[in-house]
């Protein structure tokens, strides 16, 4: 007797419904993604007991025909292609005509559905993927899917879901990243009779970020707008400030599409490179559109994942204008008093609290400025003279110049200084405070950073300088508070990150080779981009037979013993997407100098000579996207003056 059975038709509709629905969250996002399909502008979902017993999704769209009710429950039956050919020019969420079909099977659903044209309505009522009834009701435009004893036929199934908060936390996630995916629609979220979500629905993505992650998170955001090879990448990212211990704020949309990307993960991560703690990650919201024929959205059963014909346009676009953004950035830390702490306006009145507003509202507070949005990214390198030493920098007190004659006790409160006091401009022979060093010899603010205009140096008085770290300022109308070694740090920093982005260090010849073997994909990559390898300074030569790599020459700037590293990951990175070999090598040398720069700069703790703190305290003022450190620590806070008045009941 043969061992291969024919599956009935029910059983087969069980297992497929496991593939497209695991828990109440995957139940909410299929009928979401198809109201969004029919055209919605308002979208209601409520769930109980983390949608396990009830759920019900609620929309003003086109409605489903009588005659097409019965058949929007057969499995692949769907209004959104037709044949073939549309697979490669998908524009809708969904197309497979799979969702109704796997939620009905698993649980009793109810379909209330009218056209706008119809004069009455249609409900359907089917339990276990059977339909029980079809019949006429009066009801409004649109259509409301109701969903009851989730998993109640498969007891298996149901054994495995979490407890009623933590499912619930689920549901709300996958409807936060759906009312991300299109600010246009309204949608409003109730959960056991509790609204926990309301977007306006006003096309605005800042007020739909408002009312998602509140007024914080909003505050410290930057435009994204740019394009390259057909590719455009609009949204917002957070800056240095909003960073999370997880990726659970990282948001990529392709075409209005929420997905999980390992290559839009990757880049925005090495383009924050330098700016955040290497333990922190980046928050972002970022609409990925593309041509639907170069995405496969077809690889995986809920369609998180999806497959690009060219992974490296993806990467380098997403790199380069986050990147871009983050060097314009001049966000800085604001220092404000907590709330708790309010003191009373007057005796015997109740504490002062600050209004607060909602969200729901246009972000007003939220200053605005010029984003960097490029109708192109370019990637051409600019020009710039002068060499890069890489040397160890001597002690502090033997490379600092000595004070100048006659200047102020910094302890002691300062005059106004105008830029009529500003140091003189630097050229081969002239020095300011640390010209004298090694890495930052001949060095003006043009070079240490241009990519945000330099200010004019307002008028400002250095109140003082506390545990010989933090530099107090008092200029217009705030105090600025400096941390004088991440400033001094990040200065040094971008002087000789500038100088490096042209610099090709003599490649270094070993004498004995290092070999490495690779997978199959990583060495294909590799093979691929021989060129690319040998461009930085890498020689090598392959054997296909045993898949290894002998290097015989590397670039002098890297360490003999992260060599196999390095060139592991850069052929990794080549063979999933997720990086390019000119980016890889600037973040190697990068963490070079992150060395440099630490070990030249001023350091917390030691007093250094008013001339030293000033030249610091001009650099800040002056340079405004001088924010944080290349470790990610912020480089300087600001205190302004109404946040002390409110302090002590001044207002």
């Amino acid at each position: 007797m043969g061992k291969i059975n024919l599956l009935s038709f029910e059983v087969a509709n069980l297992i497929a419904a496991g593939e497209v629905v695991d828990r109440p969250a995957s139940v909410i996002k299929e009928l979401m993604e198809n109201s969004i399909d029919a055209g919605a502008k308002r979208i209601t979902v409520e769930i109980k007991n983390g949608g396990i017993t009830y759920m019900r999704v609620s929309d003003d769209g086109c409605g489903i025909a009588p005659e097409d009710m019965p058949l929007a429950l057969k499995r692949h039956a769907t209004s959104k292609i037709a044949n073939a050919e549309d697979l490669n020019a998908i524009f809708t969420l969904g197309f497979r005509g799979e969702a109704l079909a796997a939620i009905s099977s698993v649980s009793k659903v109810r379909i209330l559905s009218k056209t706008a044209d119809a004069e009455s309505g249609t409900l359907l009522y089917a339990e276990g993927g059977n339909i029980l009834s079809v019949s006429e009701t009066g009801c409004p435009n649109g259509t409301t899917v109701t969903v009851e004893e989730l998993f109640a036929n498969v007891p298996a199934r149901r054994k495995f879901l979490k407890k009623d908060a933590t499912e619930t936390a689920a549901v709300c996630a996958n409807v936060e990243k759906i009312a991300l995916s299109h600010p246009e629609i309204a949608v409003r979220l109730i959960t056991d009779g509790v609204s926990k979500l309301e977007t306006v629905g006003d096309g605005k993505l800042e007020n739909t970020i408002y009312s998602i992650y509140g007024r914080e998170f909003a505050k410290h955001l930057l435009s994204i707008k740019a394009q390259n090879g057909g590719v455009e990448v609009t949204g917002y990212i957070g800056n240095s400030h909003n960073v999370k211990p997880t990726r659970a704020y990282q948001n990529f949309f392709i075409n209005h599409r929420f997905i999980k990307s390992k290559t839009a993960t990757a880049a925005i991560e090495q383009a924050f490179s330098s700016y955040i703690a290497s333990e922190r990650f980046p928050a972002c919201v970022l609409f990925i559109d593309i041509n639907p024929g170069a995405v496969d959205v077809n690889v995986h059963p809920a369609k998180l994942e999806v497959k690009f014909s060219n992974e490296k346009l993806i990467f380098d676009t997403v790199y380069y204008a986050v990147r871009s953004a983050l060097e314009k950035s001049t966000d800085r830390a604001e220092l404000e008093f907590s709330g708790g702490s309010q003191p009373a306006r007057h005796a015997g009145t109740s504490a002062f609290t600050p209004p607060v507003s909602r969200a729901f509202v246009p972000v007003v507070d939220r200053v605005d400025r010029p984003a960097f949005q490029p109708e192109q990214i370019r990637f051409t390198k600019p020009q710039i003279g002068g060499s890069l030493v890489l040397s160890s920098p001597s002690s502090s007190e033997n490379t600092m110049n000595e004070p100048e004659k006659g200047s102020e006790d910094i302890g002691k409160i300062a005059p106004l200084h105008t830029a009529a006091t500003a140091p003189p401009a630097v050229d081969a022979t002239s020095h300011i405070p640390f010209a004298d060093r090694a890495d930052v010899k001949a060095t003006d603010a043009a070079d240490i950073r241009n990519f945000v205009e330099k200010l004019p140096l307002p008028e400002y008085k250095i109140i003082g300088v506390a545990f010989n770290t933090y530099i107090f300022v008092e200029s217009e109308g705030k105090v600025t508070i400096i941390d004088k070694h991440a400033a001094h740090e990040r200065i040094i920093f971008e002087s000789m990150r500038r100088r490096i982005r042209d610099f090709s260090p003599s490649p270094q010849v070993l004498l004995v080779p290092i070999v490495l073997a690779l997978p199959q994909g990583d060495f294909a990559a590799v093979l691929e981009n021989t060129a690319c390898f040998e461009s930085i300074g890498f020689a090598f030569s392959a054997d296909e037979t045993t898949r290894q790599i002998k290097i015989s020459q590397i670039p002098s700037v890297l360490k003999i013993n992260d060599v196999s590293d390095i060139f592991a990951t850069m052929a990794a990175q080549l063979a999933t997407g997720t990086g390019n070999i000119e980016i890889t090598k600037n973040e190697v040398y990068e963490r070079v100098i992150y060395q440099a720069s630490c070990k030249a700069a001023m350091k917390g703790g030691r007093v250094d000579s008013d001339s030293d703190v000033r030249y610091v305290v001009e650099k800040v003022l002056t340079i405004p996207d001088l924010t944080v450190c290349p470790h990610g620590r912020p480089v300087v806070v600001t205190l302004t003056k109404h946040s002390l008045d409110r302090q002590f009941g001044r207002e």
